[in-house]
């Protein structure tokens, strides 16, 4: 693949001195993952950066240097990073064992926590992750109606497993990507996002439909923002037509609300899917919902029933290490203001990132409801107001057609250099720990980033 950020760039040689540990890490790193990673977001031009600490809503690199954590670990720290009250739980449970291979009393608190936070939980399961939780959903719908197919929005993602492999960031036509068995892409229905039109109509045309599943603030977390109405269009059309409406919270969940988007936005699912936050920061998953979904699980209900229950298993499930992070978390979450906080610090920082933007005269805007913000980089040129303008008044082919991938590698490079790390170069997650020290270091630092920026021609000054 060739540079996207070549090497006569100052924005480069800048992010190259201050990093020498990365990239000696990465350089070891080469030689045994592919590209050097564990996961598809880390990769970076020419290196990534490799942690060594983090306390609260800061890290410190392996050279030493802090930065303001803005991804706050994809987005499951909303407590910011080793919260004293998880910690002692953790710490508590390592010593007690790490893994029983049996039911434990951890496990029934957290279920009982999810069920008592979240809408539509009725009944709990765990997994191991949010992908092994979509995976679940998805077999538990076709289980429970009979049908065969997956309706999906293009851009929402839900893992990585075969059914959700394409038709986020490209394949919007439903084609599979490399290993992806076409005879799996043919049983899912991918439709333009927001379009309860469109939805109708597949309904009318299809009755194998069995599901349709979606990010309930929109495609990555809202970045390509989708209106209420659609969710209660959704609901609506899934309850008349017996589809199973599952919404994945895995992002949302415990994050927009208590209980998740479906809370705060006033649409109750049949099924939805937690991860991240629900586990404490720890690996862990769920699938929470409708007892009469769920009871496809149950080996009473099922030998009642005279059927053939879903198999399920999974060696990590409700790990009590992971149930007792999962635990506290959720217990400050239900009593104290944690995702007002966050939500509070979120909008103060987005304040902050379009005054900067409007002092320097660049038509782009930092949009985001709750506590994840994205960078809306105006790739068609139009004129804007950073400080005016509404994501939610969009269409969603505003949203689209990014073209200046050398640019936004630059500008993610950029912000690390001075001081703060965001998720890539596409927004911030923001914790319950961002405070006004970490709002107006991170305005400095992008107002730095953003003349960094100019000064190498890739804006207009």
């Amino acid at each position: 693949m060739p540079s996207l950020t070549p090497t006569n760039s100052a924005i480069v040689a800048a992010y190259i001195e201050k990093t020498p540990g990365s990239a000696a890490l990465h350089a070891r790193a080469a030689g045994m993952l592919p590209s050097g990673v564990v996961h598809d977001s880390r990769y970076t031009d020419p290196y990534p950066v490799y942690t060594r600490r983090a306390a609260g809503p800061r890290k410190w690199d392996v050279d030493g240097r802090e930065m303001v954590d803005f991804y706050g670990g994809h987005g499951a720290l909303i407590l910011g990073h080793c919260h004293p009250a998880v910690t002692e739980a953790v710490q508590r449970q390592l010593v007690l064992g790490t893994h029983f291979g049996s039911c434990h009393e951890l496990e029934v608190e957290w279920a009982g926590l999810i069920q008592e936070l979240v809408p539509c939980a009725e009944r709990v399961r765990f997994t191991s992750s949010g992908t092994e939780a979509t995976h679940m959903a998805l077999r538990l719908a076709r289980a429970f109606t009979g049908r065969s197919k997956i309706m999906r929005f293009q851009r929402h993602f839900h893992g990585w497993h075969d059914h959700m492999a394409f038709g986020v960031d490209g394949h919007f036509d439903g084609t599979p990507t490399p290993g992806v068995l076409p005879e799996v892409a043919a049983e899912v229905v991918l439709l333009p996002s927001g379009d309860i039109e469109a939805v109708e109509k597949a309904f009318a045309q299809d009755d194998d439909i069995a599901a349709v599943i979606l990010e309930p603030t929109g495609a990555s977390t809202g970045a390509v923002p989708v209106r209420p109405d659609f969710l209660r269009g959704l609901r609506a059309v899934t309850e008349r037509h017996g589809a199973v409406l599952i919404f994945d919270e895995v992002v949302t969940g415990f994050r927009v609300a208590p209980g998740g988007a479906q809370q705060a936005l006033g649409v109750t699912p049949d099924l939805c899917t937690l991860a991240k936050i629900v586990a404490g920061g720890l690996p862990g998953g769920a699938v929470a919902g409708r007892k009469d979904i769920i009871d496809w699980l149950d080996f009473d209900v099922s030998a009642a029933r005279k059927r053939e229950k879903i198999r399920h298993q999974g060696t990590y499930n409700a790990n009590p290490v992971s149930a007792a992070a999962g635990g506290e978390a959720l217990r400050l979450i239900r009593d104290t203001d944690v995702c007002a906080r966050a939500n509070a610090a979120a909008s103060a920082l987005r304040d902050a990132f379009n005054k900067v933007l409007a002092e320097e005269d660049i038509p782009w805007a930092v949009y985001g409801e709750h506590s994840v913000l994205h960078f809306f980089t105006n790739p068609r040129g139009v004129e804007i107001d950073p400080q005016t303008w509404d994501a939610n008044a969009q269409p969603v082919s505003v949203f689209g057609g990014e073209t200046r991938k050398a640019m936004l590698a630059k500008l993610y490079l950029a912000l690390v250099v001075n001081g703060i790390d965001p998720k890539g170069a596409r927004g911030l997650i923001l914790s319950a720990t961002h405070g006004r020290d970490e709002i107006a270091w991170a305005a400095e630092a992008w107002r730095k980033s953003l003349r960094m920026l100019k000064d190498e021609g890739e804006l207009k000054h």
